[in-house]
């Protein structure tokens, strides 16, 4: 049987919630099998999961960092309480698959967001595919980006891409400053779909891939689609669980 982990980013705040957490964790021998304890904020909640892809491990995060949209919120006196009746959430990853310029393959995974970004002054010049079907012909802009429900409150929603719900089984493609076709705003498609991502102009006007952090440059095309294969085992506060989160920025939206 797997023990009880507890993974802290290397910061102050960090390094004093887990000294206080093995406290209370000792003083009442709590015991909790395939349990992933993640002190931080969400990038390092990202880099652990994905450390941790083939675990299969429950993971409940502890927010020490500034926003901490995929963590809880440490209270001292209620933590134990908080990790016996903390709800469940699966989520998926995207497999992002990049062919570059001189016809190398890279692969990586992404828990919120692909970004496709201009790599140079000139915009970018894609276009986009939907399995075999053509989404946009040519769009010129500064990128764009294909979000999960879980990343569509992050880098999508500040490029004003639309909030998915947690179960809406659903991706988002939204353009990054569009330029040609202006008004064009992106797209839903299913998360069964298979995306595909073209530079039109390699040469001169080269382009990056970013899954989550991990970036990948002067792409030719990149490849985006769920990975069914690996999924995230999330653990949430009963009143404060991901798909409350997402609601509340829905309503932020739509009041602001």
């Amino acid at each position: 049987m797997s023990k009880l982990q507890i993974i802290s980013d290397k910061n102050k705040k960090s390094s004093k919630i887990k000294n206080l957490l093995l406290k209370k964790i000792k003083s009442i021998h709590f015991k909790k099998e395939n349990l992933i304890i993640v002190i931080g904020g969400d990038g390092f909640m990202l880099q652990t999961l994905k450390k941790n892809k083939y675990s299969r491990k429950h993971f409940y995060g502890i927010n020490s960092g500034n926003y901490g949209f995929l963590m809880n919120k440490f209270s001292s006196k209620d933590i134990i309480k908080n990790l016996s009746k903390a709800n469940l959430v699966t989520i998926f990853p995207l497999e992002m698959i990049v062919k570059t310029r001189n016809n190398q393959i890279r692969r990586s995974i992404a828990i919120n967001e692909v970004s496709v970004l201009r790599q140079s002054r000139q915009a970018a010049s894609l276009s986009i595919k939907q399995g075999s079907k053509q989404i946009i012909k040519k769009l010129v802009s500064d990128g764009v980006l294909v979000s999960t429900p879980a990343g569509s409150t992050a880098y999508n929603l500040s490029v004003h891409g639309p909030i998915l719900s947690l179960h809406s089984k659903k991706l988002s493609i939204s353009p990054i400053s569009a330029f040609r076709p202006r008004r064009w705003k992106g797209k839903i498609v299913s998360d069964k779909t298979k995306i595909v991502i073209t530079n039109l102009n390699p040469l001169k006007r080269p382009i990056s891939a970013v899954a989550d952090n991990l970036e990948v440059r002067n792409a030719k095309s990149i490849t985006v689609k769920t990975n069914n294969k690996i999924k995230f085992n999330l653990l949430y506060d009963k009143n404060r669980s991901l798909q409350k989160k997402i609601k509340i920025e829905q309503i932020r939206r739509e009041t602001s």
